[in-house]
C-alpha cells in the first residue's frame, strides 16, 4: 500500500507534532513532599519521583533519587512523617536518577527489582565509569513473575512487569486498596511521548502492552517517574496518542520512508552538524530504529 493511502490525516500529524517532540529532562529540582493519602506521599525533585508508603511496622520507598544527597533528603523526610523505619526500597527500573540515592538509606533494607533490572545494573557495574550503579542499589529480592502479589509491612501490593518498555526491567507497583499505581518512567509527564531506552532493550511495542495493562487496573491515581500524579483518563489519553503515533510510524516504515522523512511528517527537525541535540532520542527515532534494526 502506498503512503498516500495510509489513513494519516494532515490534521492528525499536525496535532501530534504540535504536542511536541522529545525534549531533554529539566534540571534536577529541589525536593517537595506531597500527601496523596493518609499513608502515601510523593517526593518530587532530586531526580525521579519517590513514593513513600507508610505501613503497619515500617516504610516502603519506591525509587531512591539521583544522588546520595537527595536520597538522604528522602530519608530525612520519612523521619518527619513517622518514627517507623524504612524497611524496603522498590526500584521501578535501573536508571541512575531513580537508584543512585540508595547509599543514604538504612543498611540492610530489602531492595526489590526485576531480574532484568538487576542484569542491567550488573552490566553497568562491570563496565565501570560514570554509569556504574552504587553497590547498595543492587537488588536483594529479584522478581521473576509478570505479576507478583506481596504484603509488605501490612500493605497489600501487586508488583507488575509485563514487557520491556522504557527499559527491559521496568516494574510498576499497584496498591489496590488505595487505587494507586506507581509507574516509574513508563509515564513521565515532563516528556510528551514514551521515552524508550533502546540501549537497555526497551521497546515501544512493549510500552504499549505494559501501559495498556496498567490502564485497565482498578486505579484512580498514577504516580509517574517524573511530573505530577495523573488520572486514569490522562494515562489513557497518553496511551492512545502513543498507539496512534506508533501505528503511523509503522505504516511509513512499510512504505520505505526514511527516518528524516518520518521525522519531518511529525514536525521534528534534524539538528545541523554541530548543533545541540536533545538529551534523548525522540519516540519517532527509537521506534524507527526498533522497526528497522536487523
Amino acid at each position: 500500500m502506498r503512503y498516500r493511502n495510509v489513513a494519516l490525516p494532515v490534521a492528525l500529524i499536525a496535532a501530534l507534532a504540535a504536542f511536541g517532540t522529545t525534549r531533554a529532562q529539566p534540571a534536577v529540582q529541589p525536593l517537595t513532599v506531597k500527601m496523596l493519602k493518609n499513608n502515601i506521599y510523593v517526593a518530587e525533585g532530586g531526580g525521579g519521583n519517590s513514593t513513600i508508603i507508610i505501613g503497619n511496622n515500617g516504610v516502603i520507598v519506591v525509587d531512591a533519587k539521583i544522588s546520595t544527597g537527595y536520597g538522604k533528603e528522602v530519608v530525612d523526610e520519612v523521619a518527619k512523617l513517622t518514627s517507623k523505619p524504612i524497611t524496603t526500597v522498590i526500584e521501578t527500573h535501573s536508571d541512575g536518577d531513580h537508584i543512585n540515592g540508595l547509599p543514604a538509606f538504612p543498611k540492610g533494607v530489602t531492595v526489590i527489582a526485576t531480574k532484568n533490572n538487576k542484569m542491567e545494573q550488573e552490566q553497568a557495574a562491570a563496565a565501570g565509569g560514570r554509569g556504574a550503579p552504587p553497590k547498595e542499589a543492587m537488588p536483594t529480592m529479584v522478581l521473576t513473575k509478570m505479576r507478583q502479589s506481596e504484603t509488605i509491612d501490612g500493605v497489600p501490593m501487586q508488583l507488575i512487569h509485563i514487557a520491556p518498555a522504557h527499559t527491559s526491567g521496568d516494574l510498576a507497583v499497584y496498591l489496590p486498596n488505595e487505587r494507586i499505581v506507581v509507574t516509574g518512567d513508563l509515564i513521565a509527564t515532563t516528556l510528551p511521548d514514551p521515552l524508550i531506552h533502546l540501549q537497555k532493550h526497551g521497546s515501544s511495542a512493549g510500552w504499549i502492552k505494559f501501559v495498556s495493562a496498567l490502564a485497565k487496573l482498578n486505579a484512580d491515581t498514577y504516580i509517574p517517574g517524573h511530573g505530577d500524579p495523573q488520572t486514569k483518563a490522562q494515562v489513557q489519553t497518553r496511551l492512545k496518542r502513543a498507539e496512534m503515533k506508533r501505528a503511523h510510524i509503522v505504516a511509513m516504515v512499510k512504505e520505505g520512508k526514511s527516518l528524516d522523512q518520518i521525522k519531518s511528517a511529525f514536525g521534528e527537525s534534524t539538528p545541523a552538524a554541530g548543533g545541540r541535540r536533545p538529551r534523548f532520542p525522540s519516540f519517532v527515532e527509537t521506534t524507527y530504529e526498533e522497526l528497522t534494526k536487523k
